[in-house]
């Protein structure tokens, strides 16, 4: 018995540091076909940014307030490791949006900080040079409402005016190219 104990306990803890203790707390990961939680992200203080994704004053915003066809999510945590290896390849899929025109405005990206202050978002964008909006969700609210996922974690949300924005692909983890990655959103959002 207390060997079993001990067990439990050692595969609990690793679970804990992987990132998968939102799975033993009964949560799951929304997936293709759910709706993306509404949430309110503040308005960004950059004009760049705000122009962006289309929106203008300050405030709270949701994601089908974006002006785009499809949004990109990407759940990433400024300490995760993965996270920053692949700030490049997201910084590049960004870049390929922008250049393509079967993408560019209809294709936004953004990135939501599992756990990060605004003061570590802010470190990520300049450390990484991420030249698209970046959210903090330093009370973990947001991750938790989608499913405690691993970090880095992709969401593909469609946007229809006057509706929740539906998830219709999920992507966990390092993508293999930009254009291919891409290639893949715009083929499942039914954009190519």
């Amino acid at each position: 018995m207390k060997r079993s104990f001990v067990k439990m306990a050692a595969i609990l803890g690793i679970l804990m540091l992987t990132g998968t203790s939102s799975v033993i707390a009964g949560e799951e990961v929304l997936t293709k076909g759910a709706f993306f939680p509404s949430v309110k992200l503040a308005v960004p203080d950059d004009a760049a940014h705000k122009k962006y994704l289309g929106l203008s004053g300050s405030g709270k915003f949701d994601i089908p307030d974006i002006a785009a066809h499809v949004v990109i999510v990407e759940i990433f945590s400024m300490y995760c490791p993965h996270c920053q290896k692949e700030a490049p390849a997201v910084n590049e899929l960004y870049r390929i949006i922008e250049n393509n025109p079967m993408a560019r405005g209809k294709v936004k990206l953004i990135g939501i900080g599992a756990g990060n202050s605004p003061f570590e978002v802010d470190y990520f964008r300049e450390t990484y040079a991420v030249p698209f909006p970046l959210f903090p969700d330093k009370d973990y609210a947001i991750h938790d409402r989608i499913g405690g996922v691993r970090t880095p974690f992709f969401y593909g949300v469609a946007i229809t005016k006057g509706k929740p924005a539906e998830i219709f692909f999920t992507y966990e983890g390092k993508f293999e190219t930009a254009d291919s990655f891409l290639e893949l959103i715009l083929k499942e959002s039914g954009l190519k």
